[in-house]
Protein backbone atom coordinates (compact mmCIF):
# COMPACT_ATOMS: atom_id res chain seq x y z
CA UNK A 1 0.00 0.00 0.00
CA UNK A 2 3.07 2.38 0.87
CA UNK A 3 4.16 2.23 -2.55
CA UNK A 4 0.76 2.47 -4.10
CA UNK A 5 0.73 6.01 -1.66
CA UNK A 6 4.05 6.94 -3.14
CA UNK A 7 3.17 6.10 -6.99
CA UNK A 8 0.41 7.98 -6.57
CA UNK A 9 2.17 10.93 -4.75
CA UNK A 10 5.29 11.14 -6.83
CA UNK A 11 2.49 10.94 -10.61
CA UNK A 12 0.70 14.09 -8.42
CA UNK A 13 3.92 16.30 -8.58
CA UNK A 14 4.79 14.91 -11.56
CA UNK A 15 1.64 16.35 -12.70
CA UNK A 16 2.36 19.50 -11.42
CA UNK A 17 5.65 20.47 -12.67
CA UNK A 18 4.68 18.94 -16.39
CA UNK A 19 1.51 20.67 -16.85
CA UNK A 20 2.61 24.43 -16.41
CA UNK A 21 1.14 26.87 -15.06
CA UNK A 22 -2.53 26.97 -17.10
CA UNK A 23 -3.39 23.90 -15.65
CA UNK A 24 -1.37 23.68 -12.51
CA UNK A 25 -3.32 27.15 -11.30
CA UNK A 26 -6.89 25.97 -12.26
CA UNK A 27 -10.03 24.13 -10.80
CA UNK A 28 -9.86 21.83 -12.99
CA UNK A 29 -6.61 20.82 -11.99
CA UNK A 30 -7.80 19.10 -9.14
CA UNK A 31 -10.82 17.35 -10.60
CA UNK A 32 -8.24 15.53 -13.01
CA UNK A 33 -5.40 15.48 -10.68
CA UNK A 34 -7.60 13.56 -8.49
CA UNK A 35 -8.19 10.99 -11.02
CA UNK A 36 -4.51 10.23 -12.34
CA UNK A 37 -3.59 7.28 -12.29
CA UNK A 38 -7.12 5.91 -12.36
CA UNK A 39 -6.52 2.26 -14.18
CA UNK A 40 -8.12 2.12 -17.71
CA UNK A 41 -11.53 -0.10 -18.40
CA UNK A 42 -13.48 -0.47 -21.32
CA UNK A 43 -16.91 1.44 -20.75
CA UNK A 44 -15.32 2.81 -17.54
CA UNK A 45 -17.21 6.09 -16.34
CA UNK A 46 -16.31 6.20 -12.78
CA UNK A 47 -13.19 6.81 -10.68
CA UNK A 48 -12.81 2.87 -10.21
CA UNK A 49 -11.72 2.64 -14.06
CA UNK A 50 -12.09 5.23 -17.12
CA UNK A 51 -12.16 4.53 -20.79
CA UNK A 52 -11.56 7.95 -22.80
CA UNK A 53 -14.55 9.70 -23.01
CA UNK A 54 -15.78 8.16 -19.65
CA UNK A 55 -12.90 10.27 -18.47
CA UNK A 56 -13.73 13.32 -20.16
CA UNK A 57 -17.30 12.88 -19.67
CA UNK A 58 -16.33 12.48 -15.40
CA UNK A 59 -14.33 15.79 -15.79
CA UNK A 60 -16.74 18.16 -17.66
CA UNK A 61 -19.79 16.38 -15.43
CA UNK A 62 -17.50 17.55 -12.23
CA UNK A 63 -17.65 21.28 -14.10
CA UNK A 64 -21.74 20.49 -14.73
CA UNK A 65 -21.57 20.12 -18.48
CA UNK A 66 -22.65 17.30 -20.15
CA UNK A 67 -21.07 15.57 -22.88
CA UNK A 68 -21.78 12.69 -25.41
CA UNK A 69 -21.05 9.09 -24.12
CA UNK A 70 -18.52 8.15 -27.17
CA UNK A 71 -15.23 10.21 -28.18
CA UNK A 72 -16.48 10.28 -31.75
CA UNK A 73 -20.06 11.82 -30.99
CA UNK A 74 -18.13 14.53 -28.56
CA UNK A 75 -16.02 15.45 -31.44
CA UNK A 76 -19.20 16.67 -33.06
CA UNK A 77 -20.01 18.95 -29.90
CA UNK A 78 -18.91 22.43 -29.08
CA UNK A 79 -17.14 24.51 -31.66
CA UNK A 80 -14.09 23.35 -33.83
CA UNK A 81 -10.49 25.02 -32.86
CA UNK A 82 -7.25 25.11 -34.51
CA UNK A 83 -4.54 22.94 -32.94
CA UNK A 84 -2.90 26.18 -32.57
CA UNK A 85 -5.55 27.87 -30.62
CA UNK A 86 -6.09 25.74 -27.95
CA UNK A 87 -6.66 26.60 -24.51
CA UNK A 88 -6.91 23.90 -21.49
CA UNK A 89 -9.93 22.47 -21.50
CA UNK A 90 -10.57 22.10 -24.95
CA UNK A 91 -11.14 18.46 -26.33
CA UNK A 92 -8.60 17.17 -28.46
CA UNK A 93 -9.19 13.80 -30.83
CA UNK A 94 -7.10 11.04 -32.35
CA UNK A 95 -7.69 8.64 -34.74
CA UNK A 96 -5.84 5.52 -33.03
CA UNK A 97 -7.14 2.42 -34.68
CA UNK A 98 -7.48 3.88 -38.33
CA UNK A 99 -11.10 4.30 -38.29
CA UNK A 100 -11.79 7.83 -37.61
CA UNK A 101 -11.90 9.76 -33.99
CA UNK A 102 -11.29 6.63 -31.77
CA UNK A 103 -9.55 8.51 -28.88
CA UNK A 104 -10.29 11.71 -26.74
CA UNK A 105 -8.15 14.01 -24.12
CA UNK A 106 -8.68 17.33 -22.49
CA UNK A 107 -6.08 19.88 -23.73
CA UNK A 108 -4.53 21.16 -20.22
CA UNK A 109 -1.92 23.23 -21.56
CA UNK A 110 1.88 23.92 -22.95
CA UNK A 111 0.91 20.82 -25.26
CA UNK A 112 -0.29 18.40 -22.97
CA UNK A 113 -3.69 16.57 -22.49
CA UNK A 114 -5.23 14.60 -19.41
CA UNK A 115 -6.45 11.31 -21.22
CA UNK A 116 -7.21 8.04 -20.20
CA UNK A 117 -4.49 5.55 -21.87
CA UNK A 118 -5.63 1.93 -22.16
CA UNK A 119 -1.84 0.95 -21.29
CA UNK A 120 -1.27 4.00 -18.97
CA UNK A 121 -4.92 4.50 -17.32
CA UNK A 122 -5.39 8.28 -16.63
CA UNK A 123 -2.43 10.46 -17.63
CA UNK A 124 -1.27 13.19 -19.28
CA UNK A 125 0.93 13.01 -22.55
CA UNK A 126 2.78 15.54 -24.95
CA UNK A 127 0.55 16.23 -28.31
CA UNK A 128 3.73 16.56 -29.72
CA UNK A 129 4.74 12.58 -28.95
CA UNK A 130 5.00 10.64 -31.98
CA UNK A 131 2.26 8.65 -31.07
CA UNK A 132 0.00 11.52 -30.53
CA UNK A 133 1.55 13.77 -33.25
CA UNK A 134 0.87 11.64 -36.39
CA UNK A 135 -2.53 10.53 -34.86
CA UNK A 136 -4.50 13.99 -34.19
CA UNK A 137 -7.55 14.31 -35.66
CA UNK A 138 -9.05 17.98 -34.19
CA UNK A 139 -9.92 19.43 -31.47
CA UNK A 140 -13.49 21.52 -29.56
CA UNK A 141 -13.84 23.92 -27.56
CA UNK A 142 -16.89 22.87 -24.88
CA UNK A 143 -16.94 25.61 -22.05
CA UNK A 144 -18.45 28.84 -22.38
CA UNK A 145 -16.47 31.77 -21.25
CA UNK A 146 -17.92 31.87 -18.28
CA UNK A 147 -17.22 28.20 -17.36
CA UNK A 148 -13.82 28.55 -18.97
CA UNK A 149 -13.15 31.49 -16.05
CA UNK A 150 -14.71 29.54 -13.38
CA UNK A 151 -12.84 25.84 -13.95
CA UNK A 152 -9.84 26.36 -16.50
CA UNK A 153 -9.01 29.35 -16.68
CA UNK A 154 -5.40 30.69 -14.28
CA UNK A 155 -6.80 31.60 -10.52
Amino acid sequence: MKKVTALILGLALMLAFQAGSVFADSKMDGIVSNVIGTPYVAGGTSSKGFDCSGFTSYVFDKMGIDLPRTSTSQSQTGKKIAKSDLIAGDLVFFNTNGRGVSHVGIYVGDGQFAHASSSKGVTISNLSDSYYVNRYVTARRIMNPSTFEKYADEQ
